[in-house]
């Protein structure tokens, strides 16, 4: 992957940064650069371990929405999932780079620099630094059955479009989850994706195509039947 510069430093200053994440390059911890007018995808998790199930939403997302650039945002943790089975993130942040060498997308570990845990907060600030971006936020569909547990998900989706990409197993959620019910009057049909980042919200889509069997709880499973017995 082409390697970026961010030009934001966000949250505190370097030395506290450093301090706090003292085996992560500080470049992960600042915002990526983006010209005003772009349309850029946010595309969040854990990434533990990232895998081709997660490129094939990025590449979706970039092709179909029209993309200038995604967010690769790989997060210090998640509130509704084990800490303890989490990667150090300066290996998560090194296999999500090593995953694509698109240079629109963008490995970051900005929420970490602003010590926020839940999304609605990281997109507020995001939004707030950069006023003139058409923001997209970006979710796997696995996803969709279980955002309405996310914190303030509605200011979520007031806050900007989103995106869903079909995940194996997840395509009925798209009619059965309480999100898709709740927002059902604010889906868009996909024909009309590339339009989506320029949309007012609440506005949705979801997105069909190929769809990889990968998950990171498999990846991880299969990594520990594999560790030695002590």
């Amino acid at each position: 992957m082409a390697k970026h510069e961010p030009d934001m430093v966000l949250g505190t200053d370097h030395a506290e940064l450093e301090t706090q994440f003292p085996e992560v390059n500080k470049r992960y911890l600042q915002m990526p650069h983006a010209e005003k007018g772009k349309r850029i995808g946010l595309f969040g998790g854990s990434f533990n371990p990232p895998h081709e199930g997660h490129m094939l939403v990025a590449e979706a997302a970039l092709r179909k929405l029209e993309l200038d650039q995604i967010w690769w945002m790989v997060t210090p943790g998640n509130p509704l999932k084990d800490a303890n089975i989490l990667a150090p993130l300066k290996d998560r942040l090194a296999a999500s780079e090593a995953l694509s060498s698109d240079p629109r997308i963008k490995v970051t570990a900005l929420e970490a620099a602003y010590n926020v845990r839940f999304t609605a907060d990281t997109l507020k600030i995001i939004t707030k630094a950069n006023p003139e971006i058409a923001f997209v936020w970006i979710m796997g569909a696995d996803n969709l059955g279980q955002f309405h547990q996310w914190q303030h998900w509605r200011d979520i989706a007031d806050l900007m479009p989103i995106a869903v990409i079909d995940r194996p197993g997840a395509t009925d959620l798209n009619i059965t989850s309480v999100t898709a019910k709740a927002l059902s009057p604010y889906r868009i049909d996909e024909s009309e994706a590339n339009k989506l980042a320029l949309m007012e919200p609440p506005a949705w889509v979801f997105l069909h195509g190929t769809v990889s069997d990968l998950s990171s709880t498999a990846l991880r499973k299969k990594a520990d039947k594999r560790k030695p017995a002590v």
